[in-house]
């Protein structure tokens, strides 16, 4: 069994053998989360990895200050489609490049950008499957410093889509609408040390732990993987919403649909952090969707 969108991934030999392609742009999109009391986190750029090691002829994608909107009050929230398209292009896209990503922390920010940019309008990306974890374990060559890619003029058609608001979410309580939860067990019943502000999950989701969906930087098989999404619904559904903290995570879990074939999938770009604001938007305890 294979994916349905395999385009979507790259292994580490096939990325070796295409470095210095003239329109191949090879990005690592790390940050780091440090957990802080009342749900939230200390943002820390993973730029310093980067330049301490990274792929030959990668770039970095600062996510959480160039690609997201930082006059809001939430974290990486998604900014107009003109100023994405805008950074995308000072990062050095151009609609006609291959873009391939990786992150030298979680595979997650690395899904993040993919989906930020499918969001803008661009078709021709791809992960990197194992992430930088892969290049190192095959002994490959590693670079220091920062490199980039001259600035680039970029636009699309943007898939609206991709992306869901509370509204929305809102709406498909009654069970219209599959929706994920993509964060871990403890955070989903509301039974762990850290929750954000309120504990919980929305009612009428699913728990499908983002990190259930990956073996050592790897996504699992076709086979598991689908085991793993059809038992949440989620492939057979008209419309999937993922979220999780703050829409980071849950990109991991819609760009796994995607990779099997489920293309309507928006990411709640507030998730939890967003929805707890509201006192009056409804949290469920427990197992129980």
């Amino acid at each position: 069994m294979t994916y349905a969108n395999p385009q979507y991934l790259i292994d580490v030999p096939s990325l070796n053998n295409r470095l210095g392609e003239p329109n191949l742009k090879i990005f690592d999109t790390a940050v780091h989360l440090i957990p802080q009391p009342a749900g939230t986190y200390l943002v820390n750029s993973g730029r310093s990895e980067y330049e301490a090691a990274h792929i030959p002829g990668a770039a970095f994608i600062d996510l959480a200050d160039d690609w997201a909107d930082t006059d809001s009050n939430l974290r990486f929230t998604l900014p107009s489609l003109e100023d994405l398209q805008s950074a995308i292009g000072k990062s050095g896209i151009s609609a006609q490049d291959q873009v391939v990503l990786y992150s030298s922390g979680h595979m997650m920010w690395a899904t993040r950008a993919w989906w930020l940019l499918r969001y803008a309008g661009h078709n021709n990306c791809a992960i990197l499957n194992g992430s930088l974890t892969a290049w190192r374990d095959a002994g490959l060559t590693l670079a220091a410093g920062a490199e980039s890619y001259p600035p680039a003029s970029f636009q699309g058609p943007a898939s609206t889509a991709a992306f869901a608001d509370t509204a929305e979410v809102e709406a498909g309580m009654d069970g219209r609408i599959c929706t994920i939860n993509a964060l871990n067990q403890a955070l989903y019943e509301g039974t762990g040390d850290f929750f954000y502000e309120r504990r919980g999950h929305i009612p009428g989701s699913v728990l499908l732990a983002f990190d259930d969906l990956l073996d050592n930087h790897h996504f699992l098989d076709a086979e598991s993987l689908r085991s793993k999404l059809q038992s949440s619904g989620m492939l057979d559904a008209d419309r999937v919403i993922t979220y999780c903290g703050g829409g980071i995570a849950a990109t991991l879990d819609a760009f796994a649909g995607v990779l099997l074939g489920q293309q309507n999938i928006g990411v709640y770009d507030g998730s939890m952090s967003e929805w707890v604001q509201d006192p009056n938007r409804p949290l469920r305890e427990g197992a129980t969707p």
